[in-house]
């Protein structure tokens, strides 16, 4: 585990909603408390991106001063969240190495398999890919003007704890928090994610010049009985903490592979059958 260094702490914040949301802001504005913030996030809204990168096009970095009432240098990028990230490490901040990487915070659930359409936690995992801790911060509430303000505290407070202790190397934090309502939050569940999934509909529409297009659309749906997962936490008003890793291989399927095909796995002898006839 990466633990606080004795220095100020250097936070880069980042997000998928664009330098202008309001969520970023309430972000920074936490973060700022708690170290010295560097902000370099997309200049438009690049919600369900995954971990997408730009390759074969332009990509620019433009300084922004929406930030400067708190005295924050701020970057806009044309890019995906993992542009961002990787532009910030190698060439905004150069030398220096974040302490901390955080996202959001995002209007928007992002828990169950939502994570891997996420720009979100792509920003996050990107972090942790390049060896730093990181946090992605989403809030369940896809409006504009979502109310941000049951969250600060747990924000700080999972940021803090990040600071202080670390987590393990390769590992990305997944935070949701349940959208402002009459019940208090009851605190933080550390769970799994859950097994759920959308059923997309791909709605066919045509525009005013009769061109046919799609519209996507769906449900989402749980089958996930299990009281230890973030859908869950959420419902029963908690803030769910998922520790996500970049590395998805399953590994609990190798041996059953290596035990069932039927065709050659591994290193082969040569058949030098042919060659022989050949002499």
């Amino acid at each position: 585990m990466s633990k606080k260094s004795p220095e100020r702490p250097l936070i880069l914040v980042s997000n998928d909603d664009g330098i202008t949301s309001p969520g970023i802001r309430t972000l920074v504005e936490l973060m700022n408390e708690l170290g010295e913030v560097v902000v370099v996030a997309p200049d438009s809204p690049q919600s369900g991106m995954g971990h997408a990168i730009t390759v074969g096009n332009t990509l620019r970095l433009d300084a922004s001063t929406i930030f400067r009432d708190l005295g924050i240098q701020a970057f806009e990028c044309s890019g995906t969240p993992a542009d961002c990230v990787k532009l910030a490490k190698h060439h905004v901040l150069k030398d220096r190495t974040p302490d901390l990487v955080v996202s959001g915070i995002n209007h928007g659930s992002n828990s169950s398999i939502s994570v891997l359409y996420s720009g979100t936690m792509s920003a996050a995992i990107e972090g942790a890919i390049e060896g730093m801790p990181a946090i992605g911060f989403s809030l369940c509430d896809y409006g504009h003007d979502a109310d941000f303000s049951h969250v600060r505290k747990y924000v700080t407070q999972i940021a803090q704890q990040v600071l202080q202790t670390g987590i393990p190397s390769g590992v990305a934090l997944n935070v949701n928090f349940p959208k402002k309502t009459d019940h208090a939050l009851k605190g933080i569940k550390i769970c799994r994610q859950a097994r759920a999934k959308w059923q997309e509909v791909f709605e066919e529409r045509y525009d005013p010049n009769g061109r046919r297009y799609f519209w996507l659309a769906g449900n989402f749906v749980n089958e996930d009985k299990g009281e230890d997962n973030d859908e869950w936490a959420l419902a029963n008003h908690y803030v769910s903490v998922v520790p996500c890793l970049f590395d998805l291989t399953a590994y609990h399927a190798m041996g059953t592979l290596n035990q069932e095909w039927e065709i050659a796995v591994g290193d082969e002898t040569p058949d030098t059958s042919k060659q022989a006839s050949h002499r």
